[in-house]
């Protein structure tokens, strides 16, 4: 999921945004990461099905 960052790598940016947002905005910071993570692939999936939608039309 986080490809090559290990335990230890994760636990100094996690400490890292603790000290620079604090413990408040932190929940706020990553629920929009994940919004926007969600709105990511749902544009991709959409823009495939776009595009396997249109090789359908022309091979018809």
């Amino acid at each position: 999921m986080f490809g090559r960052l290990g335990g230890t790598e994760l636990m100094v940016i996690l400490v890292v945004g603790f000290l620079i947002f604090g413990p408040k905005k932190l929940p706020e910071i990553g629920k929009s990461f994940g919004e926007t993570i969600r709105e990511f692939k749902k544009s991709a999936k959409d823009a495939e099905n776009e595009v396997i939608e249109a090789k359908v039309e022309e091979s018809k």
